[in-house]
């Protein structure tokens, strides 16, 4: 029967299984106060992955995720997560974090720099024992990625959560979103450090000056456009900067992300550009998701994946909670405060699984390094809500509360 079926049967197969198992999983077990549907979505990934469904029927998996259909799933892939990024960008509020500059820049820098420290001590730890470090990373390159990648929020599942906690709307929440903010801005720097290329430097200055120039267009451009029309030119755009950075050597995503930044949230319609992000979530994003999974690797041994993966979650989650707790006392907030605010910035899963997916295919890190980041990262996104939501019943006040 395998012999005789199209590639395109095969295809579908695969796209069956994408879009059954995790929705299953999801209902069939109620995870949602967990892990949501796009959680479960990434761990379904793994499990339909060659370190689970792979060694359980490697035959079965060889047939239905040959190289034909992963390349053709590659494809929807990369796109999905450069729209997503995109939106990303675009949601970006930094006016926000200008207006309350100095709680911001406090809280974000040290939510971010006390895990990129703990992240990087734990990196180089790794460094001690053999098959972590990527065949084409310098060591700086793989402690700062790793250690980057513990410092992250993922800004698009923190949005979720919150909507799912009630405190999205809230001032306690919008500040949230100011410091998530100004951390994915420093992110995506970071990130294009560690990618500088010194051989092709030539045509990273080259996109760098480029951008700016076109950059400067564009946006006489959409200010001139109706809006109906800048949806369209927008993704036009999105596939040009994501071509320029990707020639440039610094990754499609990057340009994605520099592609949604320089845009103004308030071009679109919020109720559109939510309803866009949802769709790309609901429609498109699992194939990521799955493609995401079938790059986990378990060959230095699943225990050691495991332990490495427990090492970065602690590391990720004391490094963010002292940040915070620290920008808490010289701010002066209340009791319990830097605690709720700590645990949601500590949310990572998309953004980060993206990070560390741009570091798999740079060679910086292995394939056992990216899985024991990815169930970090779903560990961690885990716990946010069972830990948050106790304390916001215990301290209802802070939920209205301005600063």
């Amino acid at each position: 029967m395998h012999a005789g079926m199209s590639t395109t049967e095969i295809f579908l197969i695969a796209m069956l299984l994408i879009f059954s198992v995790p929705y299953l999983i999801w209902r069939l077990f109620k995870t949602d106060y967990y892990a949501p549907l796009v959680v479960v979505q990434i761990i379904a990934g793994i499990l339909l992955g060659p370190g689970v469904m792979g060694a359980i029927y490697p035959d079965y998996f060889a047939f239905v995720f040959n190289p034909t259909v992963i390349h053709s799933l590659n494809g929807i892939a990369w796109w999905s997560v450069m729209i997503f990024v995109m939106i990303a960008g675009i949601e970006l509020d930094l006016k926000k974090a200008w207006e309350h500059r100095r709680e911001s820049f406090i809280t974000a820098s040290l939510a971010l720099g006390s895990p990129l420290v703990s992240g990087c001590i734990a990196a180089a730890g790794l460094l001690l024992y053999s098959g972590w470090i990527g065949p084409k990373a310098h060591t700086w390159q793989f402690v700062l990625g790793v250690g980057m990648a513990c410092a992250v929020t993922a800004l698009p599942i923190l949005i979720l959560l919150m909507e799912k906690l009630e405190v999205l709307r809230q001032p306690i929440g919008q500040r949230i979103l100011r410091y998530a903010s100004l951390d994915d801005v420093a992110i995506w720097g970071v990130l294009a450090i560690i990618l500088l290329d010194w051989t092709r430097v030539g045509r990273q200055a080259a996109f760098l000056i480029g951008f700016a120039v076109a950059t400067f267009l564009f946006r006489k451009l959409m200010i001139w456009l109706e809006e109906k029309d800048r949806w369209y030119v927008s993704l036009i755009w999105l596939a040009a900067c994501s071509l320029a950075a990707d020639w440039a050597g610094l990754h499609f995503m990057v340009g994605a992300f520099l592609a949604g930044a320089v845009m103004d949230a308030h071009w679109f319609n919020q109720e559109k550009m939510d309803f866009l992000r949802h769709n790309v979530l609901l429609v498109i994003m699992p194939v990521y998701f799955l493609s995401t999974g079938l790059k986990t690797n378990w060959a230095v041994g699943g225990t050691v994946v495991f332990a490495a993966a427990a090492v970065l979650l602690v590391a990720s989650i004391i490094g963010k909670l002292a940040g915070v707790h620290i920008a808490g006392k010289i701010l002066k907030w209340e009791k319990g405060e830097a605690s709720i605010i700590g645990w949601l910035l500590q949310t990572k899963a998309l953004i980060m699984i993206i990070f560390v997916n741009i570091l798999l295919d740079k060679q910086i890190i292995t394939s056992e390094t990216f899985t024991a980041l990815l169930l970090m990262a779903i560990a961690s996104t885990m716990l946010t809500v069972p830990v948050v939501y106790p304390k916001l019943q215990r301290l209802k006040s802070l939920i209205f509360k301005t600063k």
